[in-house]
């Protein structure tokens, strides 16, 4: 290759792990990788729908399979992956929202990000009451 094509070829950025050079991109990279925690759970409530309408013997075999104790550490990771990930939604609420007056003046994020995790858990309470009024 002569000279001139490689001064032709111009500069090309290197790509690889860009996302770890800033927190600010770490952040958003982890926000997204939690997103595939919603995305298994989803799986996982589909695959018990399936097994429901296929009967109560494949119904109580998915239950046993939640049970297990690589089933119950899955769980336990993907509450964690969903409650970051909420916490990451409702941080970034106010920032996608646009601006909200009240009285006048401007309601704050910090305002915003509690009346979505008050609301939040209110639906958590309804959701859990139903299903022990449901059990009984």
């Amino acid at each position: 290759m002569s000279r001139y094509a490689a001064a032709r070829k111009g500069y090309v950025r290197p790509m690889q792990g860009w996302w770890r050079r800033d927190p600010f991109f770490m952040r958003y990279m982890i926000r997204e990788v939690t997103a595939f925690a919603v995305l298994a759970y989803a799986i996982i409530l589909v695959v018990g729908v399936v097994r429901l309408a296929q009967g109560e013997v494949a119904f109580n075999g998915w239950l046993a399979a939640l049970r297990s104790p690589g089933s119950i550490l899955l769980h336990i990771v993907l509450l964690v992956s969903m409650i970051e990930h909420a916490r990451s939604w409702f941080e970034i609420m106010p920032k996608t929202m646009p601006m909200m007056i009240v009285g006048g003046e401007r309601v704050e994020g910090s305002t915003i990000m509690r009346t979505g995790w008050a609301a939040s858990a209110a639906v958590t309470v309804l959701v859990v009451a139903i299903a022990w009024w449901a059990r009984s």
